[in-house]
């Protein structure tokens, strides 16, 4: 009852594993977002991971597979950059997040504040995925994943060619390759990295990806290609990066068979499933080699041999000794700590959040956004609220009369990068909304005449010569300097702009004799200082004092 709407970032099942429960054992019926390929990918791997714990492990109380159906009939597909109104206050618009297919980071608007939660996002482009994107969009709160919080990559191209020559040298002496991943992200991204090599060195060696949804993940890659990067969108015509040529489907009666080979098998920690039933087949053997191309979650196998396990033990009390070859090469698709920090320098957050990470890693990095950033950071813990001050913002309806008014002003100003434009106006309060009106539309709205009241200053004016000439200066001055208005010359000599008036007045004029001859002499009038009057009324003060200034400096 308290939740507006359900957001899933991406199909991978710590972030959508209890969406049927949600929906259809605990009752949630309000709106489900998420991408088209999510949409189309994430039921496969609801309904793979409840044949898991029902089938094998026998777990009961369990969504059913037309719970699944029934959960994803719900859900409302959203396009990268459309801007949904979940209702009239919660606006949330999708953004490339790269990761895997489909993969969305989400900005919320509720009101005047905003979020940014980026699910799990890569700040690196690969071979079949774009980077991340985001506009700046300057949030109150940044919610980030934290997976590699303390971890910079090298560069991408020395491990790509560090992997390709361990599984080249391993089945070059007659070994196997056991390379556990997850069915979409970076299955495909090594696939594509091996196919290449395999073609380029015209190698022979047997290269298998587990069946099934591996398979149909490759048919989703082909089916949302727009959603890969710009080099497989442009090549796809002449050939479909994912119709591999030397990669085939695996069988499991493959896994005895002599010889080198290579197989990617599912899921990718070694926890259950057909990577683990190989594992167990090759582990004993020192010429064989496994892979580890992403991050372990503790307690899974992949995290025990990385940590240097000799031996793993079984529920079942069978042990396997490890002699093969263990390697970790990380191909995560998952920011790393200077994605993180590129993230938060582009978005220019006022809050950081990390979820999605380890308490120790997550606290270091948190002191490293404060240090460099100078931003609030937390890291609660899951199931610990969090409470954020965000200022408040107010929205103001404001008129167009008003808004040109201030353009004209801000415009006869000098220019200054620095000045903040301030717009002079009346807040009304009116049906539960708040405008700012000008004094012109205040009294229409309430139907009163209004008082005008008008302000006379006299200026004195150096300048020689008959007044028509002084007023010409004047006016041009006006008019190089007041664009944005309206100049007019009058015919009885005065100027208009707006309600100000500006008439020139002559004080007595000088005479002065002309000519040498004391006897002769003629005297002449050649004019001598000037009264510059400016008046306005009330409405145009700002303008009238603007004026005003100008003439004192001449």
């Amino acid at each position: 009852n308290h939740i507006d709407c359900v957001i899933i970032s991406h199909f991978h099942l710590d972030h959508c594993g209890a969406l049927p429960y949600m929906t259809e054992m605990v009752g949630y019926t309000g709106p489900i977002y998420m991408t088209h390929p999510t949409k189309a990918i994430a039921p496969i791997l609801l309904e793979d991971m409840r044949k898991v714990a029902v089938e094998r492990k026998g777990e009961s109380n369990f969504f059913t597979p037309q719970m699944i159906k029934d959960c994803m009939k719900k859900v409302i597909a959203v396009t990268l950059h459309q801007s949904v109104m979940v209702d009239s206050e919660l606006e949330i618009k999708a953004y490339y997040a790269g990761h895997v297919l489909g993969a969305a980071m989400f900005w919320i608007r509720v009101g005047s504040q905003s979020v940014v939660y980026t699910g799990d996002y890569n700040m690196t482009p690969d071979r079949h995925l774009g980077a991340a994107w985001i506009d700046k969009c300057k949030p109150d709160l940044l919610i980030t994943e934290s997976t590699y919080a303390t971890t910079i990559r090298d560069s991408k191209r020395c491990r790509e060619r560090d992997f390709l020559k361990k599984v080249h040298e391993c089945v070059a002496k007659g070994g196997k390759v056991l390379i556990p991943v997850f069915a979409l992200g970076r299955a495909q991204e090594l696939c594509i990295l091996l196919e290449t090599y395999w073609e380029r060195m015209n190698l022979k060696y047997p290269v298998y990806f587990a069946v099934g949804l591996t398979e149909k993940a490759n048919n989703y890659y082909k089916m949302f290609i727009t959603w890969t990067n710009q080099k497989i969108r442009k090549t796809f015509v002449q050939r479909n990066m994912f119709d591999f040529k030397h990669i085939k489907p695996f069988d499991k009666g493959y896994i005895d068979n002599p010889g080198a080979m290579v197989v990617f098998a599912t899921p990718g920690m070694l926890h259950a499933g057909l990577s683990l039933q190989i594992f167990k087949k090759w582990a004993p053997n020192e010429n064989n080699m496994v892979i580890m191309p992403g991050y372990c979650v503790q307690g899974t196998v992949g995290h025990k041999i990385l940590g240097g396990a000799k031996k793993v033990e079984f529920e079942n009390r069978q042990v396997v000794e490890v002699k093969m070859s263990v390697e970790y090469m990380s191909f995560s698709a998952h920011a790393d700590a200077k994605g993180i920090m590129q993230l938060i320098q582009f978005c220019e957050p006022r809050n950081v959040m990390l979820v999605h990470g380890e308490a120790v890693k997550m606290e270091f990095l948190k002191e490293k956004i404060r240090e460099e950033f100078r931003i609030e950071c937390y890291t609660p813990a899951n199931g610990e609220t969090c409470t954020i001050s965000t200022p408040i913002k107010i929205p103001v309806e404001t008129s167009l009369s008003i808004l040109k008014d201030e353009v004209k002003k801000y415009n006869a100003q000098p220019p200054d990068p620095k000045r903040r434009r301030i717009i002079h106006g009346i807040l009304v309060m009116k049906d539960n909304k708040i405008s700012l009106m000008s004094i012109d539309e205040i009294f229409n709205e309430a139907g009163i005449d209004r008082h005008v009241i008008r302000f006379i200053s006299k200026i004195k004016l150096d300048d020689p010569g008959p007044p028509m000439r002084t007023i010409e200066k004047l006016y041009n001055m006006l008019n190089e300097r007041l664009s944005g208005w309206t100049v007019t010359m009058n015919e009885n000599n005065s100027i208009n702009v707006e309600s100000v008036n500006i008439k020139i007045e002559t004080e007595e004029p000088v005479t002065q004799a002309v000519g040498s001859s004391s006897a002769g002499g003629s005297a002449g009038t050649i004019g001598g200082h000037k009264i510059c009057n400016v008046s306005w009324v009330n409405q145009d003060e700002d303008l009238g004092s603007y004026i005003l200034g100008l003439l004192q400096s001449l």
